[in-house]
């Protein structure tokens, strides 16, 4: 599982006080961007990448301007041309699990603008970030 500590910005807060459910979305990205980059994939190079086919998200708890939040990612499942993660948003302070997000991303070609099966080296190195299973 990897883990990243999230800065809430002045702009992130709305009128009622707590960070807009659009803007937690930024959060799961985020933390999504640092897990593939932290497993040696960054999401912007390379012909390969994945891209998200699918997302649910619960929001369970407010987050407000001064909480000190992470998001912990982790794959959940790596089948042959899919990924499936998932991401929680915590308070630090509290230990409050605020928002849950399951995503389903897809393999994609950048070169043929077409789905691609999963490579093996990216699964190893997925699992190698964690203890997940494979489908």
């Amino acid at each position: 599982m990897h883990s990243l500590p999230i800065q809430i910005r002045f702009n992130d807060v709305d009128q009622m006080g707590h960070v807009n459910n659009a803007v937690i979305m930024e959060y799961f990205d985020l933390g999504k961007s640092a897990f593939f980059t932290a497993a040696g994939i960054p999401p912007e190079q390379g012909d390969f990448t994945v891209m998200i086919v699918h997302f649910e998200v619960d929001f369970n708890s407010q987050i407000r301007y001064h909480d000190n939040i992470y998001v912990t990612t982790a794959i959940k499942r790596i089948g042959n041309k899919s990924i499936a993660v998932e991401q929680h948003i915590v308070n630090q302070d509290s230990g409050v699990d605020c928002a849950v997000c399951r995503t389903v991303m897809a393999g994609y070609r950048r070169s043929t603008h077409s789905s691609a099966a999963i490579p093996e080296e990216l699964k190893r190195k997925l699992l190698a970030e964690q203890p997940t299973q494979q489908a």
